[in-house]
This record gives C-alpha cells, structure tokens and sequence, in this order.
C-alpha cells in the first residue's frame, strides 16, 4: 500500500479542535495573520467562543499565543496535516456523488470519521493526489500550486486556466454554488475581457458567456496562463 506519513494521531482531538487546526494550518502556510476575529467568523461562532478554545489549544500544545502572534506548534503543524489531508481525501472520494459545491461541507462532516488505515487505503486507490477538487494542494504538496496566480493578477485579454479556489473561500457555499453555476472550475479556460477598478470587479468570458465577479472572489480564483497545445478539460462535467 501507499506509505503516508501520519504525522499525528488525532483521535483524541474534538471535531472542533480539528476545524480550528485546519483553518489555522491555511493561514499559517499563506503566511496570513491569524486573527480571533477571522477566525469567529470563518467557523460562524462568537469572538469569546475562539478565544477559549483557542486557550485550550494552547494548554494541549497545538499552539503559542504571544506577541509574535498565534502560530502552531510543531504537534500542531502534524496534527492539522492529517486533518487537511483527510478532508480532500473525503472530497476526492465523494466527487462522483455530489456536486462540486457541496463537496467540501460535507467532507467537513465526514473528515473526523475515517482513520489511518482508510487514509492509507484512500491515497492509493486515488492514485495519491496532489491536490483536492478545487485545487487546493494536499500538504506537503505545495510546489504543485506555486506557480498559480489570483485572478486579479491577469491583465485584460489574459487568457488562462481556472485551477484553483482557494480553501478559505470554500467556506462560502453560496461563492462556490455561483462558481458552479457559471462553470468557473479547476480546468476551465477563460478570458480576460474587463477590468473595472472603480467598483472592483473582473469580468471574464467562458465559452462565450461573460461573468463579472467582485475582486474579493476573483482574488480567491488562481489561474495559470494558458499554455501552448491542447487545453485540458475541467475536473467537473454536467
């Protein structure tokens, strides 16, 4: 079978411990600030709810809080890389049943369940991806995402590759159920048609039908120029 490292075994950690990893573990790689704030608000509680639990982490040895700011824990980063890992494995496997829009809140409810030995099994049978179906990287498969920009990036006439909607946008199902709609998935090709700095949108054109999103959206979508040949086709078909 597939070698995969559990770096940590995470069955005694509450679901809800394992969420706030997660969601830690995002920022923490793209070098973002991990507010309690943010925090409350991703995970749709209260400010006073984060900080307790966030003081209960620090007592368990997941995390530091300090002037520096919160940061993991060497057990902490090991810890939220079995727990990313299992939610896309969770999504890979459920990619065939749902549709794409609701693939990641129901590996939220799924993730906590499975165990070592089912992630092993799951890596292999999956042909051990590198990322998710949003295209966002399994841990320690970050190179494989590097090279990708934000929307935003892509100047008017850009032609490029949808392969990317970034995790923390994923906790907007409503974003990810109008990406859906508008068939903006990982390998879709689009263009470039407008910017408007103004009112800060972006609009592309997919297959001949135009779509304007926010910046704070078409920030969350990373793109890869289109190459020479072939296009491929998006992860996800009607």
């Amino acid at each position: 079978m597939t070698n995969v490292t559990h770096d940590f075994d995470i069955s005694g950690l509450s679901s809800t411990v394992q969420d706030y990893l997660s969601l830690i573990y995002v920022m923490e790689r793209d070098q973002e600030p991990v507010i309690g704030s943010r925090l409350a608000e991703l995970l749709g509680v209260t400010p006073p709810t984060v900080t307790n639990t966030l003081k209960r982490m620090v007592r368990d040895g997941l995390i530091t809080m300090d002037k520096d700011g919160t940061h993991l824990t060497e057990t902490g980063w090991a810890a939220s890389r079995v727990v990313m890992r299992r939610h896309m494995l969770m999504e890979w496997m459920m990619i065939h049943t749902l549709p794409w829009s609701k693939l990641h809140a129901e590996a939220h409810q799924l993730e906590h369940a499975i165990s070592a030995m089912t992630e092993t099994a799951l890596m292999e049978q999956l042909g051990n991806p590198q990322t998710c179906p949003h295209g966002n990287p399994l841990p320690g498969f970050e190179k494989a995402v590097a090279g990708w920009m934000p929307l935003t990036a892509i100047p008017c006439g850009g032609r490029v590759i949808i392969r990317r909607i970034h995790e923390l946008a994923e906790e907007n199902l409503e974003l990810l159920a109008y990406l859906e709609k508008k068939k903006i998935l990982p390998g879709q090709p689009v263009t470039v048609t407008e910017i408007l700095p103004f009112n800060e949108t972006i609009t592309i054109d997919i297959n001949g039908e135009s779509v304007t999103l926010g910046n704070a959206a078409a920030r969350s979508i990373f793109v890869e120029l289109e190459p020479l040949g072939s296009i491929p086709e998006p992860a996800t078909q009607d």
